[in-house]
């Protein structure tokens, strides 16, 4: 009975011999299973479940499978690796202290005292290739083209009347003087001027493009959009200091009615200069139209405009002059001067804006 006894997790004689006619109770089961089975050779804990009883409890389960099992301490090996390519340095165990270049803990600038380290900067991985700009894809652009195109319609419909009249009186030539004056409302008068500010800002789109393609496309600006504004600006300056410059001239060497008409005629010339530009720039910005056909268009158009003006500062001013010197004066002083003043304005605005490499 001492032997029945003894703890099951005790093995000071890992083999005994028992009988295999023993009853299993309740009170002698540990001492059934606390006993490694008489083999010849190692079992597998398959084979040692296999012997015990079919009614065998968990507990009993592994009480023998510890009886018959013990674990092993597992040793690794000391030795160093070996194993490597010929012609190679043998690779370095992990225990080994990870050593880290000099060029990993400082760089350039550690000792610079303008360094921020706290402050990020730059972005992960390799930066790709930026998309390039084009004014199609821009909703700046598209938008005040559009606002453009809305209102130049709308007015058209209400002063279609209005624009034949005066087509017809820039181009007719009256005998009687008074005549040639004519009268118009305050919304006529409103929407010639927003006509003005139409071909000021379709001449500032189209040097922008210009700008963009054939000079530079990097400015000291923190957006493009101030660059048209600029433009804009300028197109508006020039033509407010031309219209100064013509009151002034105008004033001392013609009478009032004459400078009226001239206002008049400046006025409807420049407005439907405008709406001329309107399609050159709508091709440009949408149908990929060639920057050098742009241009040809523009310095056509313009060629027409000055005939035009030419004509018309000849009916009003020159018609009972025969002496062709003054006009030809007149005119180079008062249009072609400015424009060339104008052009050397933007070449300058550009280049002082541009980022010189």
């Amino acid at each position: 009975m001492s032997l029945l006894q003894q703890d099951t997790l005790h093995h000071a004689q890992p083999v005994v011999e028992t009988s295999a006619t023993d009853e299993l109770t309740t009170e002698e089961t540990p001492s059934v299973v606390s006993k490694p089975m008489p083999t010849q050779k190692k079992l597998t804990p398959y084979q040692v479940l296999r012997q015990l009883p079919a009614d065998a409890t968990p507990a009993q389960q592994d009480s023998a499978i510890q009886a018959n099992f013990h674990p092993e301490n597992t040793h690794l090996s000391e030795r160093p690796d070996t194993l490597h390519l010929p012609g190679h340095d043998k690779g370095k165990s992990y225990k080994d202290e990870v050593i880290i270049p000099l060029y990993y803990k400082e760089h350039f600038f550690a000792n610079d005292s303008l360094l921020r380290e706290e402050v990020g900067g730059g972005r992960y991985g390799v930066a790709g290739d930026p998309k390039p700009y084009t004014s199609r894809n821009d909703d700046v652009i598209t938008s005040l083209l559009l606002v453009c195109f809305v209102i130049t319609v709308l007015a058209f419909s209400r002063s279609m009347a209005f624009i034949a009249r005066q087509a017809k009186d820039f181009f007719y030539v009256h005998h009687n003087e008074d005549a040639q004056i004519m009268t118009e409302t305050t919304g006529e008068f409103r929407f010639q001027l927003f006509l003005v500010a139409q071909t000021c800002l379709l001449l500032a789109l189209l040097v922008f493009f210009y700008t963009l393609e054939n000079v530079a496309n990097t400015f000291i600006l923190q957006s493009q959009y101030q660059l048209v504004a600029i433009f804009t600006g300028c197109f508006i300056a020039y033509y407010l200091l031309k219209a100064l410059l013509y009151e002034m001239v105008n004033m001392v060497f013609f009478d009032k009615k004459k400078n009226e008409l001239w206002f008049k005629s400046q006025l409807f010339t420049v407005s439907m200069m405008g709406i001329a530009l309107f399609p050159i720039v709508m091709l440009r910005c949408y149908f990929n139209l060639p920057m050098q056909t742009t241009m040809i268009c523009v310095i056509i158009l313009l060629i027409l405009v000055k005939i035009s003006s030419f004509y018309k500062c000849f009916v009003i001013f020159f018609r009972h002059n025969t002496i062709p010197l003054q006009i030809i004066l007149y005119f180079c002083a008062l249009e072609i001067v400015p424009l060339l003043s104008l052009a050397g304005v933007l070449v300058s605005v550009v280049d002082y804006l541009k980022i010189k490499y």
